[in-house]
C-alpha cells in the first residue's frame, strides 16, 4: 500500500537522534506527485552496504515517444542514456550529510559500452530507476533532517531527469542511432563472411589503460587500405548498410585465419584490442561506434596459476610425462602453455566462433615450436602440439576463426588466409607479399599434430560445485572487474578481458548460484547449462537471477548488467570447488 510522501518526511524528521537501526521504520512504497519511491531495503548501520530505494515513473509523465519505448533496441538506448544522466546529476546531491559516507545517493556508473542493466529499465507503462543510498547518520545516531532533504527534496529534484522534456531530445535520438547503427552492422557478419568490421575514421586508440575514453588524433583515426592490386586476398574493403548513416566503408576481416603483423608500437594490439571490445555497443563519440564484432568472439590468453578441471586439451597438449591424462586434464596451478590450451577448449566448448590471440599475452611454446628446436628435442619428447600447426585445422574442422597478433614469427604467414600489416596505427593489406614470402623460404620445420584438430568433449558440472555458505546462510558475495569471491572462494577474472564492468561480474556471480539451484543436476553439459541459464535472462531480464527471500521478498538489485556466455563459462571454469564428470577412454574413442 502507497503512503503519501509527506509520511515520510515526517517520519524522518522524528527519527533525528534515535538510534540507526530505526532507520527500518521507512520501508515500504511513498507516492510523490510524479513517481513513486520505494524503499526496499535498509541499511542496519551506517557502515553496511547502502540501502536500496527505486523510482517509478509512469510514461504519461515520462512522455518518451511511443515508437521508442516499444522498441528492444530503443528501450536499451534510452535506459543507457539515463543512466548516465541520474549518475552525473546524482553526484552534485552526493554532498556529505553526517560522518563517514553517509548522505549519498548513487546509480551504478557505466562503462563507455551501451548495455541492458538493472539501474534503470523503461517500457511502455512506466520507467523504473534503481539507486543506492547512504541514509545520513552522525556517528550511530540518524541525522533525520538531513535523511528528509535528501529524501523528498533532493530526490525528487533529480527524478526530473527522468521526463523526456528535460533531455537533450537531440542526444536521446543520437544514441538511439548510434545503438541501430551498429547492431546493423553487426548483423551484417554473417551473411557477408566477415567476424569483424572496423569502419572508416573510426579512432582505436584509448587514453590509457584505465582510462577507456578516446585518444582523439586525426593522425589516429583508422583509413582502411587499398585492396591489393592482384586481387588474391579475399579481405575486400566493404560496405555495410546502416539505418542511419547510410553506407559505411570500412575494413572486413573475413572468416578464417587472419594475422595481424608490423613492428613494435605501430598498433597491432590496438586493433585486437578494438576488436575484442567489438562485441560491445558504444555510445556516441567513444571512437568504436562503427567497430564491431561476431558475437561469439573470445579473447585467449595464458594464465600461469589458474585451475583446470578435466578439460581434454589432447588436441593442442598430449602424451604428458608420468603418465597424466591429458584428456581429463586438471591442475591447481597451470603452466602459460596449459593453461591457454584450456581456455581454448574451453571457449570452444561455450560456443565460441571466433579466437583472438595477442603474442604479447601468450605462452611462447604455445604458439610456435621453430626447425632448430625441433631438430634438438625429438617431437616425441615434446607434448605440446604448436598452435601454428593446429589453427589452419581448427577452422577447417570446426569453423572456428582466428586472429592473431604475430610480430615475430612468420611460420604462420603459410596458414593463414589473411595478413594485415600495421604501420603507424594505419592497416595495409599485404597478404600475397606473406604468401610469396612463405612460398618463397620454404619452411624446413616439420608438420606437428596429425591432419585434424581433434574433438572438442562436453563436460557434464556436477552437484556441490560451489563452496558451501558458512550456517545455512546465503552465498557470501563480492564481486570487483577484475575478481569475485563466493563465499571464501576467490575467482581470480583478470585474464577475462573482454568483462568491461564491475556490474557484469555482479550479475555473473549471481547467475553463478542461479544455474547451481536450478540446472546443475549431473545431467545437463556445461554448454547446455549456459543455454538454460541465457534463455531465461533473454525472456525475463536479469531480475530472474535474484533470490527470493521469505522475509524480505524478492531482492532487486541496481548493480547487474548483461553478460555473455563466455565470461559466465570462464568464472564458473575458475572454480577451485568446480567438479565434473570424467569420461573414460572408451566413451571419448
Amino acid at each position: 500500500m502507497e503512503m503519501d510522501w509527506q509520511l515520510l518526511q515526517h517520519q524522518l524528521m522524528n527519527l533525528e537522534g534515535r538510534s540507526y537501526r530505526e532507520y527500518k521504520r521507512i520501508k515500504g512504497d511513498y507516492a510523490f506527485p510524479e513517481f513513486v519511491l520505494s524503499v526496499d531495503y535498509v541499511q542496519g548501520d551506517p557502515f553496511a552496504a547502502p540501502s536500496r530505494v527505486r523510482v517509478c515513473m509512469p510514461q504519461s509523465i515520462a512522455q518518451f515517444p511511443a515508437q521508442w519505448i516499444t522498441d528492444y533496441v530503443c528501450q536499451c538506448a534510452i535506459a543507457d542514456y539515463l543512466n548516465r544522466q541520474v549518475a552525473q546529476v546524482a553526484q552534485t546531491f552526493s554532498k556529505k550529510r553526517g560522518s563517514r559516507k553517509s548522505g549519498k545517493i548513487e546509480i551504478a556508473a557505466p562503462s563507455q559500452a551501451i548495455l541492458r542493466r538493472t539501474a534503470v529499465w523503461i517500457d511502455q507503462k512506466q520507467l523504473e530507476v534503481r539507486l543506492t543510498v547512504g541514509l545520513p547518520a552522525f556517528g550511530r545516531r540518524i541525522a533525520g533532517k538531513a535523511a528528509a532533504i535528501l529524501l523528498c527534496e533532493d530526490n525528487p529534484a533529480l527524478c526530473t531527469t527522468l521526463k523526456y522534456i528535460e533531455l537533450d531530445s537531440a542526444a536521446v535520438k543520437r544514441q538511439i542511432h548510434t545503438l541501430e547503427d551498429s547492431e546493423a552492422l553487426r548483423k551484417q557478419l554473417d551473411e557477408r563472411g566477415l567476424v569483424a568490421f572496423i569502419g572508416k575514421n573510426a579512432c582505436l586508440p584509448r587514453r590509457s589503460g584505465i582510462d577507456e575514453r578516446p585518444l582523439v588524433s586525426d593522425a589516429d583515426l583508422f583509413v582502411p587500405p587499398d585492396d591489393e592490386p592482384d586481387n588474391e586476398s579475399n579481405n575486400k574493403i566493404v560496405e555495410l548498410e546502416t539505418p542511419h548513416s547510410g553506407r559505411l566503408q570500412g575494413l572486413g576481416i573475413p572468416a578464417g585465419v587472419t594475422l595481424i603483423v608490423g613492428g613494435g608500437y605501430h598498433g597491432k594490439s590496438t586493433l585486437l584490442k578494438a576488436i575484442e571490445q567489438g562485441i560491445y555497443n558504444h555510445v556516441p563519440g567513444d571512437g568504436r561506434e562503427q567497430v564491431v564484432a561476431h558475437p561469439d568472439t573470445v579473447k585467449l590468453r595464458a594464465e600461469d596459476g589458474r585451475c583446470v578441471t578435466r578439460v581434454d586439451i589432447s588436441p593442442a597438449i598430449n602424451h604428458l610425462p608420468r603418465g597424466r591424462n591429458s584428456r581429463q586434464f586438471s591442475t591447481e596451478n597451470a603452466s602459460g602453455s596449459t593453461s591457454q590450451a584450456a581456455g581454448l577448449i574451453e571457449a570452444i566448448e561455450a560456443g565460441a566462433k571466433v579466437l583472438l590471440i595477442d603474442e604479447d599475452t601468450a605462452a611462447t611454446n604455445f604458439m610456435i615450436r621453430d626447425r632448430n628446436m625441433q631438430a634438438l628435442i625429438a617431437k616425441d619428447k615434446e607434448p605440446i602440439t604448436p598452435f601454428v600447426d593446429k589453427v589452419r585445422q581448427l577452422y577447417d574442422d570446426h569453423g572456428v576463426s582466428t586472429i592473431l597478433v604475430m610480430g615475430g614469427c612468420g611460420d604462420y604467414f603459410a596458414v593463414t588466409d589473411t595478413v594485415i600489416a600495421m604501420e603507424d596505427y594505419q592497416p595495409r593489406i599485404v597478404t600475397a607479399q606473406a604468401k610469396a614470402i612463405a612460398q618463397a623460404n620454404l619452411s624446413q620445420r616439420q608438420l606437428e599434430g596429425g591432419k585434424y584438430f581433434g574433438s572438442i568433449t562436453a563436460r557434464t558440472v556436477l552437484p556441490g560445485s560451489l563452496p558451501e555458505p558458512k550456517d545455512n546462510r546465503s552465498l557470501k558475495i563480492k564481486a570487483r572487474k577484475d575478481s569475485l569471491m563466493l563465499g571464501c572462494e576467490m575467482i581470480d577474472l583478470r585474464a577475462i578481458e573482454q568483462i568491461v564492468e564491475p556490474h557484469q561480474v555482479r550479475a555473473i556471480a549471481q547467475a553463478i548460484v542461479y544455474a547451481d539451484r536450478y540446472y546443475v543436476d549431473g545431467v545437463r553439459s556445461l554448454s547446455k547449462v549456459l543455454d538454460c541459464v541465457m534463455n531465461d535472462i533473454e525472456s525475463s531480464g536479469l531480475d530472474v537471477l535474484a533470490e527470493e527471500s521469505s522475509t524480505f521478498g524478492q531482492r532487486l538489485f541496481g548493480d547487474w548488467a548483461t553478460f555473455r556466455r563466455f565470461e559466465l563459462a570462464a568464472a564458473i571454469n575458475r572454480l577451485r570447488t568446480l567438479n565434473v564428470k570424467g569420461y573414460t577412454a572408451e566413451e571419448l574413442l
